[in-house]
């Protein structure tokens, strides 16, 4: 049984951003035909360069205004899409592709602190998550991050 879900952007959320074309800091988005390979951070897939359209925005994955909030750039399809259902394991596109996706994983406790860090590397993805959880009874969630850009990905709960 995992010990933990992968919570993506929400389509609502995602909705909201196309139809006012602005996000939660009031900047413009901006479309563009996809540069590099994301992911949309609903679909947690990455995007097609040169065929796939997409919105950047900023956006701060907390509840909480405080020192830890780390707003950044995010990236979301220009189009409606499925977001990511199969929520008990890493986003699999993501994890085999290390290139293009190094990952960070960021934890936080329930009062939104930054605890707790660590490189994936060539560790695999999901059995690091659950053996944080476990060593950490403290961390009460976890960002997935790009460890080279380092723009949030997804959000990572306990079960």
């Amino acid at each position: 049984m995992s010990r933990f879900k992968i919570i993506p952007i929400t389509e609502a959320y995602a909705a909201k951003i196309r139809t006012l074309k602005t996000d939660d800091f009031g900047h413009p988005v901006v479309e563009q035909l996809a540069t590099g390979f994301g992911p949309c951070r609903v679909s947690l897939k990455p995007f097609k360069p040169g065929k796939d359209q997409r919105i950047l925005i900023s956006h701060s994955p907390f509840e909480k205004k405080n020192a830890f909030n780390q707003p950044g750039p995010i990236f979301i399809h220009k189009k409606e899409v499925k977001p990511y259902n199969d929520i008990h394991r890493f986003p699999p596109e993501i994890k085999k592709d290390k290139k293009h996706f190094p990952l960070s994983l960021i934890g936080y406790s329930n009062d939104q602190k930054m605890i707790f860090t660590k490189m994936v590397g060539d560790d695999d993805v999901d059995l690091l998550i659950a053996e944080i959880f476990k060593q950490n009874p403290e961390v009460a969630y976890l960002h997935a991050r790009n460890s080279e850009a380092g723009c949030y990905i997804c959000k990572i709960e306990r079960v």
